[in-house]
């Protein structure tokens, strides 16, 4: 099957920005009527074919975002989602949700059916699965074709757009440090898979304190897990030959999880065990005794994402600007479920 022309390739052959080529292949009046015919006749003559995807975002302004979350279980999307649509609210945009359900093929979907509905451009977290996959064909289609796109919380360093993401390794090495300061020498980790780009850094962070602390990885007391509505089984197994005074886990279901198991067995938090969790939900705030997490600002993240996004769609520079990787720092919301310093 021949390769289909893409806008970047055109740019690179002619020496032009990407953002020149979109809009002399769209006659916008600030590209000049000598390069227009240039970059219209050598896309003719490679039989350049316009995306579906592309020509629904820029043939007409729609002022719709299109966002796309992996799941609504975790209190962190919705927050993100609450960010996002003041953001774009403010500046005039319009917020359309869609849940992939951390489905690959319904992510695509998703993306296909909003780009047919003319949404402006994309903010996205990427699927476990298609983190598993490594296959962004449908971002690239969307990113080839000059259309913007930004990435938050899960994101990969294959795709070159804008990211926004939080400062996950640093934020885990601390945390990890408060539970050793506290008097914690054996610390549990709920994690997920290694693909899934948050739990690596999180694992990461974690690994290193223990490391700069002079204490000993236990392989045996690290849970990784990769089904969340699962997740009850491997931590209840964690619990039956119960060798650690603490618990760090990467999301909020697994540390209530986790503590509802050492409740059961008659064990006392934070006395017996300590508990700290990602991200400052409902579960964290309600279950008792309250949960020690990591706060990640999700609702920051989503007005970033959003400016930033907004930004690009109304830039008529014809310069391309650097893409942008926004870190947002954490911090540590202390509760009952750990001792104090």
């Amino acid at each position: 099957m021949k390769k289909k022309v893409t806008i970047k390739e055109i740019a690179r052959e002619l020496d032009v920005s990407v953002s020149t080529v979109s809009k002399a292949l769209r006659n916008r009046k600030e590209i000049g009527a000598e390069t227009t015919q240039r970059i219209q006749a050598f896309a003719k003559l490679l039989n350049y074919k316009p995306n579906s995807i592309a020509i629904s975002l820029k043939n007409k302004r729609s002022r719709n975002i299109g966002v796309i979350i992996p799941e609504i279980v975790h209190h962190f999307f919705t927050t993100v989602i609450s960010g996002i649509e003041t953001a774009a609210n403010n500046l005039g945009y319009n917020v359309i949700v869609c849940l992939s359900n951390e489905s690959f093929d319904k992510e695509v979907i998703n993306m296909e059916t909003l780009a047919g509905s003319s949404i402006d451009g994309f903010i996205l977290s990427l699927t476990k699965e298609t983190q598993k996959k490594k296959d962004f064909h449908h971002l690239l289609e969307v990113i080839d074709q000059g259309m913007p796109v930004v990435m938050f919380d899960r994101v990969t360093e294959e795709i070159n757009c804008d990211k926004i993401v939080v400062d996950d390794a640093y934020a885990v090495y601390n945390a990890t440090n408060h539970l050793i300061l506290s008097g914690c020498k054996r610390i549990a980790l709920l994690t997920t898979m290694d693909y899934v780009s948050v739990g690596k850094q999180r694992t990461m962070g974690y690994l290193n304190a223990l490391n700069d602390a002079g204490i000993q990885v236990d392989e045996n007391i690290i849970v990784r897990i990769e089904n969340i509505e699962h997740c009850e089984n491997q931590i209840s197994s964690l619990f039956e030959d119960q060798k650690f005074d603490a618990v760090l886990s990467v999301n909020e279901v697994f540390a209530v999880t986790a503590m509802r198991q050492a409740l059961n067995r008659g064990l006392k938090i934070p006395e017996d065990v300590s508990f700290i969790g990602f991200t400052n939900g409902l579960l964290s705030k309600y279950f008792y005794p309250r949960l020690t997490t990591i706060v990640q600002h999700g609702y920051k993240m989503g007005e970033k994402a959003a400016k930033i996004l907004i930004e690009r769609l109304e830039d008529e520079e014809e310069e391309e600007k650097p893409f942008i990787k926004e870190v947002i720092k954490t911090s540590l919301r202390e509760r009952e479920s750990t001792k104090s310093i």
